[in-house]
């Protein structure tokens, strides 16, 4: 007798300790973990409680057994064994034998026990405990909660018929469709279909894996919300959030605090981040991120889109490039970048990059300016359209269009193309300028060392003797001229096929002759740094290239169709 009321007193103790320490858990979460209020359970309750539902009086009625004794070792309980039944309200409760405490609207029940609560809840273990006055049910061994599609198991369930809520604390199991999630604690609502993990969360689904330290899902709608630290592995990407919502069925995220998208090296990072996973679309707004770790690039904004699949990348709203490749690192900034691939996975596979309107750039050995811009992987060419302007050092270089060529992300020529203007800052007021239809200049070790002019050439040049004190100033025309440098200093200029010039002593330059007509040192367009790539600096009026106009074209016979429209 004595070893049996030992038994009932140790399951309501483990009861009353139970609760104790769910309740000490539920604090020190408040405590410590103050965005995840709602994860606890203390809290879950105190807010259910509100209003408080009125706790049923019915009494716990035991509709069934096939034989019904006393026992000494428990004088309050009745003794029933065989087909079981209990009803309270509309729940009924089977098992192989019990202990029933008719007074107290209780029972303990063993072996095959089953809890039925209409026709869309069934509770299935091994040993419950009842309590009609609070109308919780303890399930203990093998326990199988079922509501329609959705099963749990796990081996300690306490189910609360007023709140409609069951809770494990001993790791549990939650399977419905298409997901399979564990944790060591949880709770489930058969009512709103809600579910709340915490400690070592994992949710399993076919096309990808989520874990997490706490995450709520409903079944229902499919729909996760992560409320912690939580990572989304599939085959090609990986997902980091700490916030935000994510559709198991549909594959949409929304994504919050400075969530990450990896995918082949390529990462999407932002405060806010919409994906979806079947078209491969990501969206990052504010502070937005795009880093390839392989190519070593990446793509700032305040904006950006990506899309895994098809490899194509825009960027907008104080939008750059970042290309950091080498040791020194290229900043870009346009209105707006945009990556494209092409040919994706063949052999033929290469990308552009292009820049729209107000495209600045710094790099401490390179600086430009331009309307915008093209940059191709299948040539390694940087082409600048619309005013285009590239410095290197002292080195200055104008025209209608620049091609910069590229060797590992190296530059090796240059070519500019109409109204070519080449220009040499010697000191404050004294620059070595060549200009042409056309120019071709080669760098080494980043630096400038041969240049081609080709067409209408003209040369300002301030020749030197060995401890580089000038010696005169010489102007000369030619149809062709390469320019050789060494160190950053002119070196020899070779004139073809005939040349005109004329040198003039340093005190003896006429007024006018120093600069040629289409003269300008863009030294205040020039960016200084790489903050400096964001202060658009327009030319001024004075300093704008010559529009190319073409004349009219005399036609073969022009005179005869000209004839034939008067008789017309």
């Amino acid at each position: 007798m004595q070893g049996n009321e030992k038994k009932k007193h140790n399951i309501r103790g483990h009861k009353i300790l139970l609760a104790s320490v769910l309740c000490l858990f539920g604090f020190c979460l408040l405590a410590q973990k103050p965005v995840q209020n709602k994860q606890s359970r203390p809290q879950q309750e105190a807010k259910v409680q509100a209003p408080k539902k009125q706790q049923a009086k019915s009494k716990v009625y035991l509709i069934h057994s096939d034989m019904l004794r006393k026992d000494s070792r428990h004088p309050d309980a009745q003794v029933v064994t065989g087909n079981v039944v209990f009803r309270h309200d509309s729940v009924y409760m089977y098992c192989d034998s019990a202990y029933y405490y008719d007074k107290l609207g209780s029972f303990e029940a063993f072996s095959n026990v089953k809890m039925n609560q209409g026709d869309t809840l069934f509770l299935y273990g091994d040993r419950l405990y009842y309590d009609g006055n609070t109308q919780i049910a303890e399930v203990r061994n093998n326990v199988r909660m079922e509501n329609r599609n959705t099963t749990l198991l796990t081996d300690s369930l306490n189910y609360d018929r007023l709140y409609n809520l069951g809770y494990f604390f001993d790791g549990g199991t939650l399977m419905d469709e298409q997901n399979v999630l564990t944790s060591e604690w949880g709770e489930y609502n058969p009512s709103t279909k809600q579910s709340v993990f915490n400690y070592n969360v994992k949710l399993v689904n076919p096309q990808f894996t989520l874990t997490s330290d706490t995450l709520e899902y409903n079944t229902q709608s499919k729909v996760a919300e992560i409320v912690g630290p939580s990572d989304i592995l599939s085959d090609n990407n990986h997902i980091y959030s700490e916030q935000g919502t994510y559709n198991t069925a549909t594959g949409k995220a929304a994504l919050y605090q400075r969530s990450i998208i990896t995918n082949d090296a390529k990462q999407l990072t932002g405060d806010t981040l919409f994906y979806d996973r079947n078209t491969g679309v990501g969206e990052a707004f504010s502070h937005m991120e795009m880093r390839d770790t392989i190519n070593k690039n990446m793509m700032t904004g305040e904006y950006g889109y990506y899309n895994e699949k098809t490899k194509y990348a825009f960027a907008t709203d104080k939008a750059v490039a970042i290309d950091y490749s080498q040791g020194d690192s290229l900043y870009l900034h346009a209105d707006t970048l945009m990556m494209e691939t092409f040919h994706l996975d063949t052999d033929s596979m290469h990308r552009e990059m292009r820049a729209f309107h107000k495209v600045r750039f710094y790099r401490t050995d390179m600086q430009g300016v331009a309307d915008s811009l093209v940059f191709a992987t299948k040539d390694s060419c940087l082409t600048l359209y619309k005013d285009p302007i590239l410095w290197n050092q002292n080195q200055q270089l104008v025209g209608e269009k620049v091609c910069i060529y590229f060797n590992d992300s190296t530059i090796e020529r240059a070519h500019i193309i109409n109204q070519a203007l080449s220009v040499e800052q010697i000191d404050s007021t004294k620059y070595n300028q060549v200009s042409g239809k056309e120019m071709k200049s080669y760098f080494r070790n980043k630096q400038m060392y041969k240049t081609e002019v080709i067409g209408s050439v003209r040369v300002v040049y301030y020749p030197m003797d060995a401890d580089s004190t000038l010696i005169g100033m010489n102007v000369s025309e030619t149809s062709k001229l390469d320019v050789y440098l060494e160190n950053q200093k002119l070196e020899k200029m070779v004139m073809s096929p005939k040349s005109s010039g004329t040198l003039y002593p340093m005190t003896q330059i006429p007024a006018g002759k120093d600069k040629l007509d289409n003269f300008v040192w863009f030294d205040y367009i020039r960016p200084k740094n790489k903050q400096d790539i964001f202060n658009w600096v327009p030319k001024k009026v004075t300093d704008q290239l010559k529009k190319s106009v073409r004349g009219p074209v005399e036609l073969p016979n022009q005179h005869l169709f000209e004839k034939k429209k008067k008789e017309e």
